[in-house]
């Protein structure tokens, strides 16, 4: 199949590659373009002190701290492989992985730390999808949210992209979260494309991005059977 990946550049390059080695043609356009904020040595360390854990809910919120902070000493709660294995390629020994989504993550942290060994630090851009903090805040944590990246929507699809969908020559979708599910369907409409769409199947990480996808017409929307990359791999090889 011609499949069409949405995620950023860093996320897309390794998951091109493995769907090459599986045939598949790849097409990449990055709907978001992650730009790391500013921040001071004096407020990564406030923000850490006392600290008992990172929590990762991006590969993204991981690259940010690695490039805000040289500390790799604290252990790590990801909350699945990818940030997980991010995580290890940085450097990060004491490394754990929910292998789920954000609710999954709150479960596994309650179960494996205790709220009196000090706050938890959620490495994050400026918008999250669920609510980590109100989880694990119920719980008795205290939380804190480290704002260290940015996400910024493409103002168009390019437009050898648009030339494909409008020709049939995008088989498939890969949609990782709410938010470039969303934007991909407005630059569609914008681009005056929707029908197009038709013809391609829609393949989501979640029902949650599933769900900021049906205002358009596919061929098929399939959904992964877990919210991991692996799983959107398996899924859109059921065809």
């Amino acid at each position: 199949m011609r499949l069409l990946i949405t995620r950023p550049r860093a996320d897309a390059q390794p998951l091109a590659e493995e769907l090459r080695e599986r045939g598949h043609q790849v097409v990449m356009e990055p709907l978001l373009e992650i730009r790391f904020l500013a921040v001071t040595n004096v407020d990564m360390a406030r923000m850490l002190d006392g600290a008992q854990a990172l929590l990762v809910t991006s590969a993204n919120g991981l690259r940010a701290f690695c490039q805000a902070c040289d500390r790799r000493d604290l252990a790590v709660h990801a909350v699945g492989h990818a940030s997980a294995a991010a995580a290890r390629d940085a450097g990060f020994t004491d490394v754990d992985s929910a292998d789920g989504d954000v609710a999954a993550l709150a479960g596994r942290v309650a179960e494996k730390l205790h709220p009196g060994d000090g706050a938890l630090v959620h490495v994050a851009g400026s918008r999250v999808a669920g609510d980590l903090s109100g989880l694990l805040e119920k719980a008795g944590f205290a939380v804190r949210r480290a704002v260290l990246y940015e996400a910024v929507k493409a103002a168009e699809l390019s437009a050898p992209v648009r030339a494909d969908i409008a020709e049939g020559k995008i088989d498939g979708v890969l949609l990782f979260s709410p938010r470039t599910a969303e934007s991909f369907v407005r630059l569609v409409e914008r681009a005056g494309l929707t029908g197009r769409c038709r013809d391609i199947t829609a393949y989501c990480l979640s029902e949650a991005v599933a769900a900021k996808s049906r205002r358009i017409g596919w061929a098929r929307l399939a959904v992964a059977a877990r919210p991991d990359r692996q799983s959107l791999i398996e899924t859109l090889e059921e065809r």
